[in-house]
């Protein structure tokens, strides 16, 4: 498995195919089983970070969700998000910004969503930090990613990896500790699984989903 989170940019070996490439690859069946996890359980008024092209759309709780607003970058994914929205009939609005800065008042969601995100944000302390802003009290962080192993021999691998994939896919990197980032920024964990899609997929594939609330 590969990353869906990587920016379009020119340090890309991939250049201007990276949307391209990191829509079709975020909607390969694998996947979407993990988004599956988190994204039905968002409810009330959701800001999802790092929209992209808009993946998680089929699988939000039509009569949970108020309303959605997605956050993602001029990295190419909008316009094929803008067109995913179109297709759809829940409200929702697609604001293009860094999810370091965003536009939105504090205390504005009840639920964000970030899924195969947090391992390519720049500043993804200040992301962490504007999510935690943006929630009401007790809001609810529901997240998936890919980041670092609790195996020690895969997570030395990823570390040794992390350079040069990190100019390959743009940014993305293979040992967050997604955990420990959401914990340093103010939220308590409520779930919390760590695990791997099978053999031959640890170093990309190692997987971080849950649910964390707001302190």
């Amino acid at each position: 498995m590969t990353a869906c989170c990587t920016r379009h940019g020119s340090g890309s070996l991939l250049g201007g195919l990276m949307p391209v490439g990191v829509h079709l690859v975020c909607g390969l069946p694998v996947v979407t089983r993990q988004r599956a996890r988190v994204v039905p359980l968002a409810s009330g008024d959701v800001v999802e970070i790092g929209f992209g092209s808009g993946h998680n759309l089929p699988h939000y709780d039509r009569s949970a969700v108020r309303s959605l607003i997605g956050i993602n970058p001029d990295d190419g994914l909008p316009e094929l998000a803008r067109r995913a929205i179109a297709r759809q009939d829940m409200p929702t609005e697609l604001l293009v910004e860094s999810a370091e800065a965003m536009s939105l008042s504090s205390e504005c969601a009840d639920s964000v969503v970030v899924t195969y995100s947090l391992c390519s944000i720049p500043d993804v302390m200040a992301a962490l930090a504007e999510a935690h802003r943006i929630l009401r009290p007790h809001g609810r962080l529901l997240f998936c990613e890919h980041g670092l192993s609790p195996r020690a021999r895969v997570a030395r691998l990823q570390n040794r990896f992390n350079a040069p994939w990190r100019f390959v896919a743009a940014g993305c990197h293979l040992n967050r500790d997604t955990g420990a980032l959401i914990r340093s920024a103010g939220f308590e964990m409520d779930q919390y699984d760590i695990y791997d899609l099978g053999l031959g997929t640890r170093i990309l594939g190692t997987h971080h989903v849950g649910i964390a609330r707001k302190r």
